[in-house]
């Protein structure tokens, strides 16, 4: 067969820049989801993952526990059946993260396959990490596609256990509060090692999972004295011996403490230790004077974060007490700059002081972070010395540059989408611009959990203006990504924040973003629900656009549902409404849209007059990425036509598009129909390459149900070739996708393959069990196909029952 060429060039060398004109299979795209940006984002992170934090400056000795360690590490592994778990449990402040990263430096080269690590922020004083979080990250650092990220949790860690099966990584879970946060992240299979840090004795773990445990006591003296001296030998040279070992008592021989205190005789070399040692000492007595007495080291700690804190220049220190009240674990210097209303470069240097003084740590070149207990003392203090509407002011400010920042991300990730009117819509001169969707996404890959804890902290502190504003404003790049869980942490919150302040225009914005989420997570039932309730706000308010936009939903979620009446009724309604607000763009869509719906319903001419409007509106309106889904819709018309050449060259016209714009969700499921054309001309080896091709790429992306509907078809090639048991076992994988995912209708459609090609190969009683499955699953269906399918399958039990 003759077939105009397209590029196949590696994946690994491609990217798909700009989100889908349509959902292929689903209906036609909403307005502004046609433009650029980036559809499909593979995993963030790679297939080996070195996720393992620098090692510790200045570390020494514990030397005898990193021995004890290495004697459990190496015990477990000559006996191990499973993952080998270890747990370093301490007091706070004791020098756990330190020390689990120095020893899994130690030992990372046995772990040739990476390594994971993540901070549980198990004692921070917001909410921990959720292990359903987690696992989303870990599978992403993995190398699997977001949009192939399962929902719920249980499927998460199945998925997760059989990424980690076989291969040997290190994987280290710091700051652990409970044995339920850690156990869904455990491997089940030999090779691993989970390295976990906690407050908590996590007994569970040693009792049901056989974790070992090791718990790191404070430094004895000798290891402290050697501590302080190694971090201020080349600033103080004549010490006495024993005004250190005075220093390291008033430290409770913490490291957290000791190195505190190291650092502030480090910056004040030319002041006798003696007098170091009385200030410290006056701190601990005002503080003694002010704590129970019931936690020593507790105390001891305090008195040094507040003896360090206080040596601080007044410039610093504020900064310090106010990045208590940013919302999320980590932030930038532009954060800081924002949140403290100074200059970057200003900015920039006192946090260079904070992370000298090691009172915020340096994670990377622009992000630095807290430890849990230096937050806390920080909250504590911008409480004890701001006024209350001082702080309500900062925190405000902080917010609205996280919301100003997601609405520029999503302008130029996906330049189409509709905006938000934003609250306080002036900026303070500490925005970022964005030069094109790679600064862009980078900022909100960096920001993302951020962005979840603004929201949240917006709705705690009554800013319920910006608690919906910020989610709905990220809400189209958290489902162009498939970062569904962002999303439907944030929309319940943004809801309720919507409903509180009245502003009936936003909430329906909501609900149609809470619809969209519900038709991307296979629930179209509940999509609808939302979709209409939006559809009778706008239809109170007079919104016609917008009323648009959600007959324009409902359309898709009906396709998606497969009920074919109302799928066309919507989209009817959708193309009347563009046409009589003179909206050649929506017209467009809905015409797209009806051509589709018409081709499902086996109205062909009806199907191509509507294809050849949309088509040559989207060419008018040079909108290429529309063209190519119109193109791949005419192919489905001329298939079903019998005009075999013409599908043809429009498929094939349509995947040059696909490949022009490197848009593998496109070329994926377009590549589905050219092998349905393939297979109508009689060319079954090259349909069934197309099929697994088209295969390969969505499970890449991680469309299962279009993944399970190349296995369909490719059975079907293999039955024409009259190779049954082939097809059957194409079909058996397929239908157990539809099953899982609970597709009714597809699966429906598989079953009765799987019936067909069983009977074919003679297994008659076992045909008669799929077929009469699948006559029940037809059931609820109406539209012509279906009336066929039911047809062929009560035929086939016919011939197949005496």
């Amino acid at each position: 067969m003759n077939q105009r060429p397209y590029r196949d060039e590696p994946d690994e060398h491609r990217r798909a820049k700009h989100p889908e004109a349509s959902s292929p299979g689903n209906g036609p795209a909403s307005a502004g989801e046609t433009s650029g940006g980036i559809h499909s984002r593979r995993g963030s992170g790679s297939a080996t993952p070195r996720q393992l934090p620098s090692d510790i400056r200045g570390f020494v000795n514990r030397d005898q526990s990193l021995q004890q360690l290495d004697v459990l590490f190496m015990e477990d592994r000559e006996r191990a059946q499973i993952s080998t778990v270890c747990i370093v449990a301490g007091t706070a402040g004791v020098g756990k993260t330190s020390f689990a990263i120095h020893w899994a430096h130690r030992i990372a080269d046995q772990f040739p396959d990476g390594q994971l690590f993540v901070n549980l922020r198990g004692y921070d004083p917001g909410p921990p990490m959720a292990p359903d979080q987690i696992l989303e990250r870990f599978l992403s650092a993995l190398g699997v596609p977001h949009t192939a990220i399962p929902a719920d949790l249980e499927a998460r860690a199945d998925l997760y256990r059989s990424q980690v099966a076989g291969r040997r990584v290190l994987i280290v879970l710091d700051n652990a509060s409970s044995v339920r946060q850690v156990r869904p992240l455990l491997p089940g299979s030999p090779g691993c090692l989970v390295l976990v840090t906690s407050r908590s004795r996590l007994s569970g773990l040693v009792a049901r999972d056989g974790a070992r445990r090791l718990s790191l006591d404070m430094l004895n003296e000798a290891e402290a004295v050697s501590l302080i001296q190694s971090l201020i030998k080349d600033y103080r040279h004549n010490d006495d011996a024993e005004e250190i070992t005075e220093l390291v008592h008033l430290c409770a021989r913490l490291p957290l403490a000791l190195r505190i205190a190291a650092e502030n005789a480090a910056r004040r070399p030319q002041m006798p230790l003696r007098e170091l040692i009385d200030e410290l000492r006056d701190e601990s007595a005002l503080w003694d004077a002010l704590a129970t007495g019931d936690d020593e080291e507790a105390d001891a700690v305090r008195s040094v974060f507040a003896w360090s804190y206080r040596a601080l220049p007044e410039s610093a220190s504020r900064l310090f007490r106010l990045l208590g009240l940013h919302p999320g674990s980590d932030f930038s210097s532009r954060a800081a700059a924002a949140l403290a209303d100074i200059p970057l470069g200003r900015a920039r240097r006192l946090l260079d002081d904070l992370v000298g003084a090691h009172l915020i740590e340096q994670q990377s070149s622009d992000r630095y972070g807290f430890h849990d207990l230096l937050r806390a003392y920080a909250l504590e203090q911008v409480r004890d010395e701001e006024d209350p509407a001082f702080q309500g002011t900062v925190l405000r400010r902080t917010l609205l540059w996280y919301l100003r920042q997601a609405s520029a991300v999503t302008a130029v990730v996906i330049p189409g989408a509709a905006r938000v009117a934003l609250a306080d819509v002036g900026h303070d001169g500490h925005d970022i611009t964005f030069p094109d969707y790679h600064d862009a996404l980078h900022w909100y890959e960096q920001e993302r959990h951020n962005l979840i804890a603004a929201t949240r902290s917006a709705a705690t502190a009554g800013f319920h203006d910006i608690a919906w504003q910020l989610p709905i404003s990220i809400h189209r790049v958290y489902t162009t990504y498939n970062d569904i869980d962002d999303w439907r942490i944030t929309a319940p919150m943004a809801l309720v924040a919507v409903r509180t302040t009245g502003d009936r225009a936003g909430e329906a914005l909501v609900l149609e973003g809470l619809a969209k989420l519900h038709t991307q997570s296979n629930d179209p039932l509940a999509a609808i629900e939302y979709h209409q309730a939006a559809l009778a706000i706008r239809r109170d308010l007079g919104d016609r656009l917008g009323e648009v936009s959600s007959l324009n939903g409902l359309g898709l979620a009906m396709l998606r549902a497969h009920r074919l009446a109302e799928t066309k009724a919507f989209f009817t309604e959708t193309y009347q409404l563009a046409v009589e607000l003179a909206d050649r763009r929506w017209q467009a869509i809905a015409a797209n849209a009806l051509a589709y719906t018409y081709a499902e319903l086996e109205e062909v001419a009806e199907a191509e007059s509507r294809h050849d409007e949309a088509l040559t509106l989207f060419r008018e309106l040079q909108d290429r990425a529309s063209e190519g889904d119109a193109l791949h819709c005419a192919s489905k018309i001329y298939r079903m036509a019998g005009r075999f050449p013409e599908a043809l060259a429009a498929v094939q016209d349509a995947l040059v598009i696909a490949m022009d714009f490197d848009n593998l969700a496109w070329e994926a499921w377009w590549l589905l129909e050219l092998g349905q054309v393939q297979a109508a001309l009689g060319d079954h080896g090259e349909a069934v390459k197309s099929y697994h091709r088209a295969a390969v790429l969505h499970r890449r992306l991680g469309d299962r149900v279009r993944e399970a509907s190349s296995w369909d078809a490719t059975g079907l090639s293999f039955l024409e070739q009259g190779q049954p048991q082939e097809a059957a076992e194409f079909h058996r994988q397929a239908v157990s996708t539809f099953r899982a995912v609970g597709n009714q209708w597809q699966l429906a459609l598989g079953l009765a393959n799987l019936a067909t090609a069983l009977a074919a190969d003679q297994k008659d009683q076992e045909a008669v069990l799929k077929a009469s499955e699948a006559e029940r699953h037809l059931t609820g269906f109406g539209d012509p196909a279906a009336r066929q399918l039911l047809e062929r399958v009560q035929a086939l039990l016919t011939s197949l029952t005496p």
